[in-house]
């Protein structure tokens, strides 16, 4: 199996990328295309100790930046590390996307160029979350801020094959957001959402789930808006540092350093149950192949780990699941309509 990975994206490249890169080779035993600059990539990895000679490199021109407008991926940037990636996958010549770039950049050149399942109208980013009994997918989370129905839907169905098949949920939950659990209650897109759930054979829907009880575990695959998913996101990520922060506060001084080193073996597991790294990264769900959207502070570790993801992904066959269950969804839809 072959992993393309962009080596320019995120905020520690290319010398996490590099150094995750080899963790996945020697781990996984997964075959490995980098793209960006081969003289940097080079250099990093002899300036590093970094053994390269079992990556193919594959040079490219330049790097999109972060604040650049995400459709010129396709004109001003089509030689950049992320759009050659995403080339690459679409000739075939890898089987998944490892990239922690741009976001919008990430969608808008993994919908072009890879292309989307042939009925799915957005792909949706959709990252592993923590919870309290365990964790659950979020999506969309900011690649689709304006909604219909029908699409939350498919978010819907794609959350939940995923976490079936690379996360060995059985029949997982399936709950849409919404600001009380009445099915009465919400928007128009909560309102035609919940009669498409409701109404759908392939979800185990459990019903609307208030945002307090996302994180106590209550649904394994969690759905909303990319504007609401995105607000959820980062008011979790900002609820962690803070209790991150208050909690070595707590063990400050010798008393509290006395008291800390007695549960220092569940802090250190609660520590690891809310770090990122461990997931990976986030599916980009809907495109035709995989693709794994990497934190953009990623980490060698969280780097080896959305390679992983990424293989797991290819690996569990979830595209053709997806593809399968969405064609029952329209034949569903025709028959109703005759």
């Amino acid at each position: 199996m072959r992993i393309i990975v962009d080596g320019f994206g995120g905020d520690n490249a290319p010398l996490a990328t590099l150094q995750g890169c080899e963790l996945a080779i020697n781990e996984y035993g997964v075959d490995i295309t980098i793209t960006g600059d081969e003289n940097e990539l080079k250099k990093v990895a002899k300036q590093n100790n970094i053994d390269i000679s079992k990556m193919e490199v594959v040079h490219t021109t330049s790097v999109i930046p972060v604040c650049a407008d995400p459709t010129t991926i396709m004109s001003d940037y089509k030689d950049s590390s992320m759009a050659v990636a995403f080339q690459l996958l679409a000739k075939g010549e890898g089987d998944a996307v490892v990239c922690a770039g741009s976001t919008g950049a990430i969608v808008v050149g993994a919908s072009l160029i890879v292309k989307r399942i042939k009925g799915i109208k957005r792909a949706a980013l959709a990252p592993i979350m923590p919870s309290d009994t365990g964790c659950y997918i979020l999506m969309d989370v900011g690649a689709n801020i304006e909604c219909r129905p029908e699409m939350l839907l498919h978010f819907g169905v794609m959350g939940s094959i995923y976490m079936e098949k690379i996360m060995n949920i059985q029949k997982p939950r399936v709950a849409l957001v919404n600001i009380g659990a009445e099915e009465t209650k919400g928007r128009e897109l909560e309102l035609g959402a919940y009669q498409l759930f409701s109404e759908s054979k392939v979800l185990n829907f459990t019903g609307n789930i208030e945002p307090r009880y996302i994180p106590l575990g209550d649904a394994d695959v969690v759905i909303t808006d990319g504007f609401t998913g995105n607000v959820i996101l980062k008011l979790t990520e900002g609820l962690g540092k803070m209790f991150a922060g208050n909690i070595k506060n707590m063990f400050g001084g010798f008393s509290g350093k006395l008291a800390g080193a007695m549960v220092l073996p569940k802090i250190k597991a609660f520590k690891n149950k809310m770090d990122y790294t461990e997931y990976g990264g986030a599916p980009l769900l809907g495109t035709a192949k995989p693709v794994i959207k990497a934190h953009g502070s990623s980490n060698a570790k969280a780097f080896k780990n959305a390679i992983r993801q990424a293989r797991d992904f290819v690996e569990k066959g979830v595209i053709d699941e997806i593809s399968t269950s969405i064609a029952k969804i329209k034949e569903q839809d025709t028959k109703n309509e005759a």
